[in-house]
C-alpha cells in the first residue's frame, strides 16, 4: 500500500535530542548537554540556498538557526558559536535531514564498495587481490562497466 501524504510529511515535524560532546562546549556546565533539532524541509533548503547565493558563509548559520528547536537562537547568535560546535551541529542536521552522511560512514561505504569491486574483478579476470586493489577508481569503474556490458550482450 502506498504511503499517504501525512506519512510523508510527518518526518518534518519530528524532533531529535542530540547530545553535544562536552569538549565542544565553550563553558563546561553541570547540566544537560542536549539540544533539540528538527530536520530541514525542502522549503528551508530553498531559503538557505537563496541566502547562500548572496553570502556563502550564511548557509551553515541558517541551517543551524532553522533546525535548532531548543535552545532557539537568532541567526546573529548562531554566527557567534565556536566553529567546532557549529560543524558538529551541521553534521547532525545533515544526518537527521537525510541530506548527508557522516564522514566516517561515507568513507566506510566507499571502502566497502571498492573492496567488493576489487574482489569481483579479481575473480572475473583472474587477478590477485593486490593487482585489483592497485588500480585507480577510474580503472575499476571501466572494468566493472565492461563486465556489465558483457553480461547484457547476447
Amino acid at each position: 500500500m502506498p504511503l499517504t501524504a501525512e506519512q510523508l510529511l510527518a518526518g518534518s515535524q519530528a524532533t531529535h535530542e542530540v547530545e553535544v560532546p562536552p569538549g565542544l562546549l565553550p563553558i563546561p556546565g553541570d547540566g544537560d548537554t542536549l539540544v533539540v533539532l528538527r530536520p530541514l524541509t525542502v522549503l528551508d533548503l530553498q531559503r538557505i540556498g537563496r541566502a547562500a547565493r548572496e553570502d556563502e558563509g550564511m548557509s551553515a548559520a541558517l541551517m543551524i538557526q532553522q533546525a535548532l528547536v531548543e535552545p532557539a537562537l537568532k541567526a546573529s547568535d548562531v554566527s557567534r558559536l565556536p566553529a567546532g560546535l557549529a560543524r558538529f551541529l551541521v553534521e547532525r542536521i545533515d544526518e537527521i535531514s537525510g541530506i548527508g552522511t557522516p564522514r566516517g560512514a561515507l568513507e566506510e561505504m566507499v571502502q566497502a564498495q571498492l573492496a567488493r569491486a576489487c574482489f569481483v574483478l579479481a575473480k572475473e579476470f583472474g587477478w590477485t587481490a593486490q593487482e585489483a586493489s592497485g588500480m585507480t577508481v577510474g580503472q575499476i569503474l571501466l572494468y566493472l562497466q565492461m563486465l556489465h556490458d558483457a553480461g547484457e550482450s547476447p
